[in-house]
């Protein structure tokens, strides 16, 4: 009979089998709540540009500061995103393999939706300025 010197409490650290229980929680939510004040600004905002047409929107998304608070918005929205399939991915997919596969492609499909957005708002950015 071997007993452990760990306390209950060490053993219980990390939480999960990959040990990022808490870390991915604490990480999904400040991402959500990134979100809850970046999509009610997003929506209002680009609603009431929209109302003056597209000149008005790109002028709109010509401004460094909303170009840049945009970018953190978009970049916010697809990496909690990233977590929540992350999440769908190890609680559903049973074989090893699929699983690996499948957590690959969410990192690479949300970094190249990251990558075009992004590439798309500045593109707007320089050339209304």
């Amino acid at each position: 009979m071997s007993q452990s010197l760990r306390t209950p409490t060490s053993q219980v650290r990390g939480l999960g089998a990959s040990r990022e229980g808490t870390n991915h929680y604490i990480r999904q939510r400040v991402t959500a709540i990134a979100l809850i004040v970046l999509v009610p600004w997003f929506i209002f905002s680009a609603i009431t540009a929209a109302r003056g047409g597209y000149d008005s929107v790109v002028a709109w998304m010509g401004s460094p500061l909303i170009a840049i608070v945009l970018i953190l918005a978009i970049g916010s929205a697809f990496y909690h995103m990233r977590l929540g399939m992350q999440v769908v991915i190890e609680d559903y997919i049973a074989r090893t393999s699929t699983r690996q596969a499948l957590l690959i492609f969410n990192t690479f499909f949300v970094a190249v939706l990251f990558v075009a957005t992004a590439l798309s708002v500045l593109k707007i950015w320089f050339s209304a300025g």
